[in-house]
């Protein structure tokens, strides 16, 4: 990922959306440094999390704020668990490591937090292994591990992937729910549109390693700028067309990361760019354009949808201060 900036605030649900392989995964894994290295490594920037760069911490440091400050969903429950430990186990490893409770305490602790993900019979459900619980029920285990520590800022990435649609839906209010009464904040990561309308206030849109698109919900949804977002929200399905109608897409295949282009990276599959004189064109192949202010929200694009894009320069980017 390259040039990524973005804030949220307490109480407030930041999604970050774009196709598999996007980036999202790794910008959700960067915040707590957890990028496998190799072959992955942070190369610079800022994380600064209640004022403090996450990146200048030490590890004893960065100890101290994973799990208690900071907590993150993983994106598959089905391998995020340990397999050969019971449910009890696990969520008591959690307890005892952060705040040192034994004996019958730690089984009535995890006990409350599966009754509050709304899991019925808790106590039975403690001294399951994981292979006998449902999808379902595995990921509200995976949250209720995330919220034991009460944390400030929780990350979800995917969350619902691999869950028929009543589930996605139990998890996705329960997930509102429970950030209404903790006041978290909440980076919800997903490549489904329809999960970002439904549950978060902010969205990044990525596209090939970068931030090409970010504003307030409705606003994109409404009067998106940038072609790839766009194409996205045109491929959603729609209620009522025909069985037989094709679904619109995006041409073109996504570009390499080892050796991105040299100007705009989505515009050899931008619908936009095909209509515009060839010096407009040379630019989005020559020129890679920078997040600017447009109508309230941020776009990387030098011809945005709607709007004109404000003065080339340094990458525009909310204020760190006050940012979770």
């Amino acid at each position: 990922v390259d040039g990524v900036s973005f804030q949220v605030d307490s109480g407030r649900t930041l999604g970050i959306v774009g196709e598999s392989g996007c980036g999202k995964s790794v910008t959700a894994s960067s915040i707590l440094r957890l990028v496998p290295s190799p072959p992955g490594k942070i190369l610079g920037g800022e994380i600064r999390f209640a004022g403090t760069d996450i990146l200048g911490l030490t590890s004893e440091e960065l100890s101290n704020i994973r799990g208690n400050q900071i907590s993150m969903i993983f994106q598959d429950p089905m391998t995020s668990l340990n397999p050969v430990f019971t449910v009890a186990r696990q969520m008591g490893e959690v307890l005892k490591l952060r705040f040192g409770l034994k004996g019958p305490e730690v089984d009535k602790r995890s006990a409350e937090m599966l009754r509050t993900v709304g899991i019925a019979d808790p106590e039975e459900r403690l001294a399951a292994y994981p292979h006998e619980l449902s999808g379902g029920m595995k990921q509200r285990v995976m949250i209720a591990m995330a919220l034991l520590c009460e944390p400030k800022l929780l990350i979800a990435d995917e969350p619902t992937t691999a869950l028929d649609v009543t589930i996605q839906a139990q998890i996705l209010h329960l997930t509102k729910d429970l950030q209404k009464r903790t006041g978290a904040a909440v980076i919800f990561i997903t490549h489904d549109m329809g999960v970002i309308a439904e549950i978060c206030d902010e969205v990044a849109v990525m596209y090939a390693g970068r931030v090409v698109e970010q504003g307030d919900v409705v606003e994109i949804f409404e009067r998106s700028k940038h072609p790839y977002t766009k194409g996205l929200l045109e491929s959603i399905p729609k209620k009522g067309i025909s069985k037989k109608s094709e679904l619109p897409t995006i041409e073109g295949l996504v570009p390499s990361l080892l050796d991105p282009p040299e100007g705009c990276r989505f515009a050899p599959r931008c619908a936009k760019r095909e209509k515009l004189d060839t010096a407009d064109q040379s630019r989005c192949f020559g020129e890679d354009p920078r997040l600017r202010s447009v109508g309230g929200g941020l776009v990387a694009c030098h011809f945005p949808l709607g709007g004109v894009a404000g003065p080339a320069g340094e990458l525009v980017a909310p204020t760190p201060e006050g940012a979770a």
